[in-house]
């Protein structure tokens, strides 16, 4: 891309996670309190449909996988 900070913009505001003034909205702001882990676990679990408490974080590839 040309301008990775607005290819990065633009996919924070189609998330709903920035608005238009580039602030963060309170997803954004959720989302950017979670640590790697915890954001690892979130994507694994939208991912799977596996409950949170089944999932294992693997912090050498920042994944995470059903126990």
């Amino acid at each position: 891309p040309k301008d990775p900070e607005a290819t990065a913009r633009a996919v924070l505001i189609g998330r709903k996670m920035m608005d238009e003034a580039g602030n963060l909205t309170a997803l954004g702001r959720a989302r950017d309190n979670m640590t790697a882990e915890e954001r690892a676990i979130d994507r694994a679990h939208k991912r799977t449909g596996a409950p949170k408490r089944a999932l294992q974080y693997n912090p050498r590839t920042n994944r995470a996988t059903k126990k």
